[in-house]
């Protein structure tokens, strides 16, 4: 894997939560903790430090670069003028901020205003150029693309993709697949029976379904988005991606209004349920996350109410295929904002 090479590299955490397995009905269930993967609150990094050495590889002409982090310092300065770009919710722009830093690049980024003050001071400590829009997500993405196509030696690393602009998110997701790896070694002689997801623009869901749906694996997926941004919802029901509107919601990282153009077959033919989530129903199980030892943000708590929501029908967990040996595995991306030490070890 690329990133076992980078400095303060390590599996994150996989935590049984007994009494969710016992609330469920099912063997395990399992929560793979991004809370502080590279020296960030979530698993953004993953994606970003991946990307970011393809996209460099691609503007020196497809050289051979070691997957370590000096070499790749040495050869982003030799890219002219190299400046990285993005829009963000939150923790993706901080990532690309935080790497084009360790690599002595410059960085802008693009933040839509309902972002919270600490979020965007976050990327601003990564010593960021932060641009705040007063747009919601989707046009703050789209004013981050005309402005790096305006700018000499700008490239934009965006996590969600478009006609005509999908290698790079292309390369975030494949940057993703080290956390399916790592829970695959983690789970052992043990197998996951479904894996629930958060869902945004849908990169990580198209990452899961890759991963899980690869190889004919037996595993269903379970995608969970903020009822005030349901785009995947809303796409899968009109039968192609469509557009919503979105308001402010707990859930940050997850507050898009059009799947990613990339993310979306994989979505229409791997997804097995999906669930819309409240901002209560998040908070409270980011709460019991926490109470069990796991510091996980609203985002990933998400997936927690997902299940319980497929479960409440009385076809669901036959849709999902749960049994009384079923391994569950809930994927919280992010840290808790009540814990402020996000990111250390």
């Amino acid at each position: 894997m690329f990133h076992r090479s980078l400095p303060g590299y390590r599996a994150t955490p996989l935590s049984d939560v007994p009494s969710l397995a016992a609330e469920w009905g099912v063997r395990r269930v399992v929560v793979k903790d991004e809370s502080a993967r590279l020296g960030l609150p979530s698993f953004k990094a993953l994606g970003v430090y991946y990307a970011v050495y393809r996209v460099v590889q691609d503007l020196l002409g497809g050289a051979a670069i070691q997957p370590d982090v000096a070499a790749l310092r040495t050869a982003a300065q030799r890219v002219p003028g190299l400046v990285l770009v993005t829009a963000t919710d939150g923790n993706h722009g901080r990532a690309l901020a935080h790497v084009a830093r360790i690599l002595g690049v410059p960085a802008r980024i693009f933040v839509p205003d309902v972002v919270s003050p600490a979020a965007i001071e976050a990327v601003r400590q990564e010593g960021a150029d932060v641009v705040v829009i007063p747009e919601n997500y989707d046009d703050t993405v789209a004013l981050a693309a005309v402005d790096s196509a305006s700018r000499p030696g700008a490239v934009l690393v965006q996590d969600t993709a478009w006609e005509g602009y999908e290698t790079i998110p292309q390369y975030i997701v494949d940057g993703y697949s080290t956390m399916f790896g790592e829970i695959d070694d983690q789970l052992g002689a043990d197998a996951a029976s479904l894996v629930v997801t958060p869902m945004g623009v849908g990169s990580l869901a198209q990452a899961v379904v890759t991963h899980y749906k690869s190889r004919r694996r037996r595993v269903a997926v379970l995608g969970a988005e903020p009822d005030s941004a349901a785009c995947v919802l809303t796409s899968l029901r009109a039968g192609r991606p469509v557009s919503v509107s979105t308001g402010a919601t707990v859930m940050a990282g997850l507050n898009c209004g059009t799947p990613s153009s990339l993310a979306w077959p994989h979505l229409r033919e791997g997804l097995d349920a999906t669930a819309v989530v409240s901002d209560a129903e998040a908070l409270a199980a980011a709460r019991q996350l926490v109470d069990a030892g796991i510091p996980a943000g609203p985002c990933g708590a998400a997936c927690v109410p997902a299940v319980r929501s497929v479960l409440a029908d009385p076809e669901g967990r036959a849709a999902l295929g749960l049994t009384s040996e079923s391994v569950v595995v809930l994927l919280s991306t992010e840290r808790s904002r009540e814990h402020p030490g996000e990111g250390k070890g």
